[in-house]
């Protein structure tokens, strides 16, 4: 038998889809025993493909269920603290979406649940798994750049102009928009890279795309193929979005560096004008570009070279490849650097803050405690 039975929250949502067709392709490791998801239709479709033996729309026997031991929680972030925390409490290990909660109090709690019960979890933070961040990781530790000083990371990821509304465009379900569902990526990469934290942010945060087709409750797979065969003239409700779909962040680092952080989903701030990323150090600067790979180091008074181009051969299968080993490293209580939710709440500590500036329109440190600050 696989060592592990997974449940998935959220089942047939736009995360879940692809994340049950890897755990199906890894029969050694695991089988899916049990799905959740509000729309009857979709959860018979979904069971059919994953052979699963249970289907419900109650959460609760997800979690209870005696085959079950791995739960995937991938339903809204409103959703996320009161279902880890279950999972905690009935002994299951989890794999929890990011951003994991609403605020810190909530991914505090969560970790705290976790932190020394010998329980498996884990928090999609993909970037790390990209190559050419990897190669990135290595030049800063190997000190070629010197002491880092600044660093610009751009993170856009435009949504069709025609993308009817769902739940990541209201603030009652998404923890904080952009600032928390790309701005958890981001910011979990310069902590990876760099080895360091924020103490405190400045930021300002938007909604600046226009009101969207509103088709009542879709989820993202809905929306997406809906704005590909529609323009949003076609529909004839609209409604705005009320979480933030543009974020520009200034921070500063435990070690003094400061950086800039742009973050959106709005349809017209487009990929690939610039590098993502800039690590600008004592010594030298580094740019890095997941698009094309590409690697430039630039030196006083040398024109910028291309170091290399790391070749991406995609990330494969995620849960064979770096899921289903982090929780068996955690459940043995082997050191890893897979991320879990002890990044979570280390990031969320992040986006609240974020969240406190853009409201208030000043400089905020991050709590160290497990007080929330939004």
């Amino acid at each position: 038998m696989p060592a592990f039975g997974v449940g998935v929250l959220g089942a047939t949502g736009y995360i879940a889809t692809p994340y049950r067709a890897e755990i199906r392709n890894s029969p050694s490791d695991a089988r899916i025993v049990a799905l959740c998801a509000r729309r009857r239709d979709l959860l018979e479709a979904a069971a059919r493909q994953d052979d699963a033996p249970c289907i419900t729309d109650d959460w609760r026997q997800v979690v209870e269920h005696p085959d079950v031991n791995v739960v995937l929680v991938a339903t809204p972030d409103a959703l996320h603290h009161e279902t880890v925390m279950a999972c905690a409490a009935a002994g299951k290990h989890v794999v929890c979406e990011k951003p994991i909660g609403m605020n810190t109090t909530e991914a505090f709690d969560m970790w705290s649940a976790f932190r020394d019960r010998g329980l498996g979890h884990f928090v999609p933070f993909w970037t790390r798994y990209v190559p050419v961040f990897g190669r990135a990781r290595e030049i800063v530790r190997a000190g070629t750049l010197g002491d880092i000083r600044a660093v610009i990371y751009r993170w856009h990821n435009p949504r069709p102009a025609a993308m009817p509304f769902t739940w990541r465009d209201d603030a009652e379900l998404s923890a904080a928009g952009s600032l928390a569902d790309v701005g958890s990526h981001a910011y979990d990469t310069i902590r990876w890279l760099l080895g360091q934290e924020a103490v405190r942010v400045l930021v300002h945060a938007d909604v600046i795309s226009p009101a969207k087709p509103d088709l009542g409750a879709v989820n993202l797979d809905e929306a997406l193929r809906w704005s590909g065969s529609h323009t949003a003239a076609e529909s004839s409700s609209r409604r705005r979005g009320t979480a933030f779909d543009f974020a520009d962040v200034a921070f500063v680092l435990d070690s003094g560096a400061v950086g800039s952080l742009v973050l959106s989903h709005a349809p017209f701030l487009r990929k690939g004008l610039a590098p993502e990323v800039e690590l600008h150090g004592t010594e030298a600067s580094l740019s890095l570009d997941r698009l094309t790979g590409r690697l430039l180091l630039a030196r006083a008074g040398n024109p910028p070279e291309l170091l290399e181009t790391v070749p991406d051969p995609g990330f494969g299968n995620r849960f064979a490849r770096h899921v289903f080993p982090a929780l068996r490293a955690r459940i043995a209580g082997e050191p890893t650097d897979h991320p879990g939710l002890d990044d979570g709440w280390a990031v969320q500590r992040f986006t609240d803050a974020c969240v406190c500036s853009a409201r208030e329109g000043i400089w905020t440190t991050l709590n160290s405690t497990n007080k929330s600050s939004s």
